[in-house]
């Protein structure tokens, strides 16, 4: 089963839910307050490895190259 990232539109906690493909696009109870959350869209890196053993980010760095956070929490 795939882990899907929520948002609560109410007190904006962000969370992780593992849970099967075919429930992915229903709202989720928030932990915190237990409000609506909606499914967001999750940002991953993908990384490939030469022949030497050396890991190099695939199709460049930073997924938001306007953004000053120190990581993706940050933007939220």
């Amino acid at each position: 089963m795939p882990i899907y990232e929520y948002r609560c539109s109410e007190c904006s906690l962000k969370f992780e839910l593992l849970r099967p493909m075919s429930r992915a696009d229903e709202a989720a109870s928030c932990p915190r307050c237990k409000n609506g959350a909606k499914k967001i869209l999750s940002m991953f890196a993908a990384f490939s490895k030469s022949s030497g053993g050396d890991s190099a980010p695939v199709a460049g760095g930073s997924g938001c190259g306007s953004c000053t956070a120190s990581s993706c929490a940050g933007c939220y």
